[in-house]
């Protein structure tokens, strides 16, 4: 080994010293990771979704997969297995050009990358070999001219990513002959080799079939084809995010750690929010203990529910290959994508009203009571889950003041007895609210704005407006604001896109003229979100079948666009690795669900501090969310979370958030204190505090670091015998 080691080093010494010059010192950068090859690469396969056919997919897929398993899996097992020190960390007289690397040497990462793309791209375009060949391998040189990498790192690279470009490629092409030819038979049949043919469509044509099927069976294989692509689809997306949750590299939200607490302290109702979300995390971390994974065990299986009955929804009003487009555009969208990962009340929110659209849309065309008793159920479980379940009621009503077909339900006994049950379903909350004072009346109404004098104003409809064009995909937007207003125009009008417009437009549209007033949040519309969608999908479906084959395009530029952002927002540290820009912490979409467990610890630090004064010392946030997150990331506060509290929030005179409810700390008495409040200036210590306590001392602001970074900065103080 130490032979082998030496040749390793003198052939990096003949490359990264003997063979410079001016044109490499130039080149050899660049072609190590610039910019441009990023955005060549994002254009490329832009070309080869929309324009690619089915072989260009297929390829995209394949790709992609290789760099995962070269790169995440292979390369960085490697690494941490070997743990080889780079070049320049052991030669002193390495030239290094580039950035230092984080990771170990051995393998090279880009090399066993570039190897991957070119061994399937040999594979499916064998001409273009001639263009990738000579970029892997000078990438592969880059890295040791550059002083990143051995020659024998590069080299380990380089068979590493073409055996994993292969294996790939193997198992792909064995489960396509298994599961493709028992799910998918006609598109099996017209490609049984993933790498040939130019195909027209994933499917390939809609006519292509076996000469003995007959047309109708044809149509229903076809249906099937497109069914089971969607089963598939929606759990792989299952297990990618139940395995995303599962690595470990977010933590809870504020809002997620606020209602585990909930769930520690059952109740018929809470101060902002009705108890089914409580419910949900109490089973997840049932199942999986007070980990993140238990809290949003529920939130990934959710979505998967509520994208299985939309398929089966779509499949029927419209085809299963709709329902199938409508799927992927909602798992392209960066708002659904966030209710696919948080437990909070808007998936469960969602799936209710979805649910209730669902049914009650048979309920009026069959004239079924048993498919209003069954609206009836989703909408009680949807107030049982977020308070605006309210407006789908509005909804009915417009859609009765719109629809003939629906106004005949008016005289039948299904519609009432629905209301009934939805009323029956809303007790826990009444009662609850009863015995507080109806306090979650006022907090609702206070979140609007209602409370306030009516001053209209463009402020909150500036922020309201782009910020859910972006999240709801930017292409999304417009063809979905396009749909709701054009198909008003056409006659006959179809009975199908005016019950879906009403049962989300007038929530929408509520929403927006209430953002003149007040600030909106962005999640407060998304139940209306789905019908809409479905709206405008079978809207440009029938334009596309006129003729208007731009829809097609517009639909693959959305999903394009949309999963490229949803990627970003799940992982945003690739913009620093591939871009080499460093994304300031505000401006990260993760900054909200990293850094809690630092954050805990720099409390429990300052609280470990004050305890060696040798008296019991608790903490006091100023916020619910502090107040949550310490709870659940410091250890000693959440085994005795059930038990008698660690953490408090701090008193207040009237109630502001759920802790109003719960036992203080007044019964420490002669007790100490760290009081934590997260702010971006030194601030005086609150009167309360100070009435509080005998004296109150201020430590400052302690910047909290995730990765390097300052993720955000507490201000903390001793307090020092409670009165």
């Amino acid at each position: 080994m130490s032979f082998l080691s030496s040749i390793d080093v003198q052939l990096f010494h003949w490359i990264n010293q003997g063979l410079t010059n001016s044109f490499f010192d130039w080149l050899m950068p660049i072609l190590s990771g610039h910019s441009l090859f990023n955005a060549v690469v994002a254009i490329l396969v832009l070309a080869l979704l929309i324009k690619g056919g089915s072989r260009g997919r297929i390829f995209v897929v394949t790709i992609l997969f290789s760099l995962l398993v070269a790169d995440s899996v292979l390369c960085h097992s490697i690494k941490d297995l070997v743990g080889r020190p780079r070049p320049f960390l052991t030669l002193p007289d390495a030239r290094l050009l580039v950035g230092r690397g984080g990771s170990f040497s051995m393998p090279s990462s880009h090399a066993a990358n570039w190897f991957a793309a070119l061994m399937v791209t040999f594979v499916f375009y064998r001409k273009a070999t001639w263009v990738v060949a000579p970029l892997a391998l000078g990438v592969s040189f880059s890295r040791v001219y550059n002083g990143v990498h051995y020659p024998g790192d590069v080299l380990a690279g380089a068979v590493l990513g073409a055996g994993a470009g292969a294996a790939v490629l193997w198992m792909m092409q064995m489960t396509w002959n298994g599961v493709g030819r028992r799910l998918w038979p006609l598109w099996w049949e017209k490609r049984p080799v993933l790498s040939q043919g130019r195909g027209q469509g994933f499917a390939g044509r809609d006519d292509a079939r076996p000469k003995e099927t007959g047309i109708g069976d044809r149509t229903a294989l076809l249906e099937g084809h497109w069914l089971n692509l969607g089963y598939v689809f929606i759990l792989v997306v299952l297990a990618a995010r139940w395995v995303y949750l599962a690595g470990g590299s977010i933590d809870l939200s504020e809002d997620e750690a606020y209602q585990w607490l909930w769930s520690k302290h059952p109740a018929l109702s809470y101060y902002s929010k009705p108890p089914l979300i409580a419910c949900a995390q109490l089973f997840g971390t049932s199942l999986f203990g007070d980990t993140v994974f238990g809290v949003r065990f529920l939130s990934p299986l959710i979505t998967a529910g509520l994208s299985f009955i939309l398929l089966r929804f779509m499949a029927q009003l419209a085809g299963a290959r709709l329902g199938l487009c409508l799927v992927l555009a909602a798992t392209a969208t960066p708002l659904f994508a966030v209710g696919g990962i948080l437990m909070t009340i808007d998936p469960l929110s969602v799936l209710f009203w979805t649910a209730a659209m669902i049914s009650g849309w048979r309920a009026v065309r069959e004239d079924s009571t048993r498919w209003w008793l069954w609206t009836g159920l989703w909408m009680g479980l949807g107030f049982l889950s977020k308070y605006t379940a309210l407006f789908q009621w509005l909804c009915w009503a417009v859609y009765f003041a719109l629809s003939p077909a629906g106004r005949r339900q008016l005289k039948r006994p299904g519609l009432y007895l629905a209301l009934g049950i939805n009323a029956l379903l809303a007790t826990p909350v009444l009662l609850w609210n009863a015995q507080h004072e109806w306090i979650t009346v006022f907090h609702v109404a206070s979140d609007g704005g209602l409370q306030k004098e009516f001053q209209p104003t463009l402020r909150f409809i500036r922020e309201f407006i782009p910020i859910e064009i972006f999240l709801l995909n930017p292409v999304f937007s417009l063809a979905t604001v396009w749909a709701g207003v054009a198909f008003w125009w056409q006659k006959p009008r179809d009975e199908r896109l005016v019950y879906l417009f009403c049962m989300g437009a007038p929530e929408l549209i509520c929403y927006t003229l209430l953002s003149i007033h007040s600030r909106v949040l962005p999640n407060w519309i998304v139940p209306a979100v789905v019908p809409l969608f479905a709206c405008a999908a079978i809207y440009w479906d029938k334009k596309w079948r006129d003729g208007f084959r731009m829809a097609r395009t517009g639909l693959l530029v959305g999903l394009f666009i949309g999963a490229f952002a949803v990627f970003l927002m799940h992982y945003p540290g690739i913009v620093t690795k591939v871009a080499h820009v460093e994304i300031p912490s505000r401006y990260n979409p993760l900054r909200r669900v990293q850094g809690w467990q630092e954050t805990a610890h720099t409390v429990g630090e300052a609280r470990n501090r004050l305890l060696k004064e040798g008296k019991p010392v608790f903490i006091i946030g100023n916020h619910y969310g502090i107040t949550s997150q310490v709870t659940f990331y410091l250890p000693e506060a959440k085994a005795c979370v059930k038990r008698t509290p660690l953490v408090y929030y701090q008193t207040t005179a009237r109630p502001e958030n759920q802790f109003f409810f719960w036992p203080g700390y007044k019964d420490r008495k002669g007790q100490n204190a760290i009081y934590a409040s997260i702010t971006e200036e030194p601030s005086p210590a609150p009167e309360g505090l100070l009435k509080e306590f005998r004296s109150v001392t201020d430590l400052g602001i302690h910047e909290v670091l995730f990765k390097g970074n300052v993720w955000r900065r507490l201000q903390l103080f001793e307090c020092r015998d409670l009165q």
